[in-house]
């Protein structure tokens, strides 16, 4: 007799072996306009923020680039070459916020979509320290992490949408902003919450999809 699946041996019997389905992670998706009633409204606090609790850049995968590399690597308009060290050389970025192409990596900021401030502000100052790692570094949603113009986002430090915006692609800025939030469970102040649905409705971006896994 051939016996299929794996079975165990238990009192002198064959018995099936169950093993749990694999865990997948939570997805969201909704209109824009669904997802920002979606978010929870709290006070934000600063107390205790400091840029060095979210570790950065890391090398997640161990294959000597970073962070920072991995983004400039997948954002290139034009193929870098990646030699020893994750070193970059050749390369050309295009800057959504501004429309700016840049050669230089040195002219190039990755921006946090939610400024890390900002999410210590909307909920990660409860996390871990592995979590807030994480967040810091997160590959796992293409607008988490976005390549710009330094100086744009340098002009943009911590704020959010109620206090900047980039003068391109408002509904792109706006969509990939809310999904950062829902992927990780951070809150919004009214006021934020305010400017994101005028700013949405304003620009007619709400029927754009927010579609996003899960981080915690």
């Amino acid at each position: 007799m051939k016996l299929r699946g794996l079975f165990i041996l238990a009192c002198g019997a064959l018995v099936p072996l169950t093993i749990p389905a694999a865990a997948h992670a939570e997805t969201y998706s909704q209109p824009l306009s669904t997802a920002i009633g979606d978010l929870p409204v709290a006070a934000e606090n600063r107390t205790g923020y400091s840029r060095d609790l979210f570790q950065h850049w890391i090398d997640a995968d161990g294959d000597g680039c970073n962070t920072r590399n991995e983004v400039l690597i997948a954002e290139a308009e034009e193929a870098p070459t990646v030699g020893s060290s994750c070193s970059l050389s050749g390369g050309r970025w295009y800057s959504y916020y501004d429309g700016l192409s840049w050669t230089l990596t040195s002219d190039i900021d990755i921006d946090h979509m939610v400024p890390l401030a900002e999410a210590w502000d909307s909920g990660a100052r409860t996390w871990t320290s592995t979590e807030r790692k994480n967040y810091a570094n997160d590959l796992g949603y293409y607008g988490s992490l976005v390549g710009v113009t330094d100086n744009e986002n340098q002009e943009k430090s911590d704020a959010d949408p109620a206090e900047w915006m980039p003068d391109l692609q408002k509904c792109r800025y706006l969509k990939e902003y809310v999904s950062v939030k829902i992927r990780w469970r951070l809150s919004v102040d009214s006021t934020e919450k305010s400017a994101l649905t005028n700013l949405t409705s304003a620009n007619g971006c709400g029927s754009q999809a927010v579609s996003v896994t899960l981080a915690r």
